[in-house]
């Protein structure tokens, strides 16, 4: 073998040595992020989702700044069944929501969720999980929650393939204690959601976050668009993302018009 040979083969394994991980790294932070977009994936997140909200109650002269604590904790059960558990802790900032109301800063009430999913899809790859959903009295302040607890039954169902995820989240809780003085809660929540995840680790979602009261038969309807990209800060892996949403339907005392989201996700991989 010739010299010239040697060094083009040299450097053809220098090549393949230095581009064959940054290919592997790249498709692993993607496969990351379409986990992301999956509510029951057996995958540790921890993400912290801001929101901004304006144009609230009958005169449009309140706001409400949101930040939603949104841990993801998924359990082993057996070979064949993983328990999530999804929780929702709000912490809240808003003023003027009603006449003379003023402001009011403080926790929300959580929201926890457990979903008993299988661990693979099925043949058609469906992906699902069911489980109950409970509602904690844990407001600080009376105008930050409804003051009641409450349960019911929630469940999610989403197919995954050539990086799109789509599918529907969906609960309803009724209350069943609380204050006495407060009215009682029946509320349907549905999130249809579709996002596409780049092979770079960007993700393009759209969903609505709709709440229908069955009591005073009214739609909150906000639709989000969003886009976030998988980052890594040495080995720890982040989602930094954030979008626009727009309030398709809300009554009089809810908020109008247009809002913002910033999402930061902390992941934990196996």
């Amino acid at each position: 073998m010739t010299s010239a040979r040697r060094i083009a083969r040299f450097l053809a394994y220098v090549a393949a040595a230095t581009v064959l991980p940054t290919v592997a790294h790249a498709q692993s932070d993607s496969d990351l992020a379409k986990q992301l977009s999956n509510p029951v994936a057996a995958l540790i997140s921890v993400p912290f989702q801001f929101n901004y909200d304006g144009n609230i109650g009958t005169d449009r002269g309140g706001n409400k700044y949101l930040l939603n604590f949104q841990p993801v904790i998924p359990f082993h059960l057996n070979d064949q069944w993983n328990l999530i558990s999804r929780t929702i802790v709000p912490v809240i900032s808003q003023s003027d929501i009603a006449p003379g109301s003023g402001s009011q800063t403080g926790l929300g009430d959580v929201v926890q969720s457990f979903f008993f999913s299988p661990q693979k899809p099925t043949a058609s790859g469906l992906i699902w999980g069911v489980g109950p959903v409970f509602l904690l009295p844990t407001d600080t302040d009376r105008l930050l929650g409804a003051e009641k607890w409450g349960a019911g039954p929630t469940a999610v169902l989403l197919w995954q393939a050539n990086g799109w995820t789509y599918g529907a989240l969906v609960n309803h809780i009724w209350s069943f204690a609380g204050n006495a003085n407060r009215p009682a809660v029946s509320s349907t929540f549905l999130q249809p959601f579709l996002n596409y995840t780049t092979t770079t680790a960007w993700t393009f979602g759209l969903n609505t976050e709709s709440t229908y009261d069955w009591n005073r038969h009214q739609w909150s309807m906000p639709i989000n668009a969003t886009v976030s990209k998988l980052l890594k800060f040495g080995k720890q892996p982040v989602s930094i993302g954030g979008g626009v949403r727009y309030w398709a339907a809300s009554p009089d005392s809810g908020p109008h018009g247009w809002g913002a989201r910033l999402i930061v996700t902390l992941l934990f991989p196996k």
